[in-house]
């Protein structure tokens, strides 16, 4: 029983509303997020989060470019276009047609402490942290108003239930088991002592 109601208490499931997650996530799509601090989030984790102050206090998906500390620039022109974290160029096999930004904003943000910059897959279709920029956090997202981040679709929850499942009925067995061999224990006749002996 345990296993299950931590599945139920630490995963939930959201279907995606909008594009600006294609290719990786279509409208339609349904996801599961396994709930957490945004103290946990990493680059690359793809988040749902909700701030008051925009999209109407909606909770939205967008992938995490920088945490904390991070340098996020973008970008060069045309075939070069492209954004760097820390100095590095940054590699996105997931950007729908390779466009690493395609609204022509360029940015350079340093992300503050406890706070995420975060941008869509469909970098033409993504209202995220480029456009919020005079907000005073240079577009970021406090990592308080993460929700969790996306582990996979409702197949992988589906698997963990049934491998919580599996654990609960080994258990059963397993205490069904221990209880019958005590009981088989007491039940064990003791045999007879041995004649006493006799002289002939």
């Amino acid at each position: 029983m345990g296993s299950l109601l931590y599945v139920r208490s630490a995963y939930t499931t959201v279907t995606v509303s909008g594009g600006s997650m294609e290719p990786t996530y279509g409208v339609g799509k349904q996801l599961v997020v396994r709930r957490s601090d945004g103290d946990k989030i990493r680059r690359g984790d793809v988040i749902l989060f909700a701030t008051p102050d925009r999209y109407n206090g909606a909770a939205v998906l967008k992938r995490v470019i920088g945490v904390g500390g991070d340098h996020v620039v973008c970008c060069g022109k045309g075939t070069d276009e492209h954004i760097t974290v820390n100095g590095r160029p940054l590699v996105e096999p997931y950007v729908k047609d390779g466009i690493a930004d395609g609204v022509h904003r360029p940015y350079d943000v340093k992300v503050p402490e406890d706070r995420l910059f975060v941008l869509g897959d469909h970098r033409v279709d993504s209202m995220d942290s480029r456009f919020f920029a005079t907000d005073g956090h240079q577009g970021t997202v406090a990592v308080g108003d993460v929700k969790g981040r996306v582990v996979g679709g409702p197949g992988r929850l589906v698997g963990w239930l049934l491998c919580g499942l599996l654990g609960l009925v080994l258990a059963a067995t397993g205490i069904g088991l221990g209880i019958g061999a005590v009981a088989v224990r007491r039940r064990r006749v003791v045999p007879p002592a041995p004649p006493w002996p006799v002289q002939v």
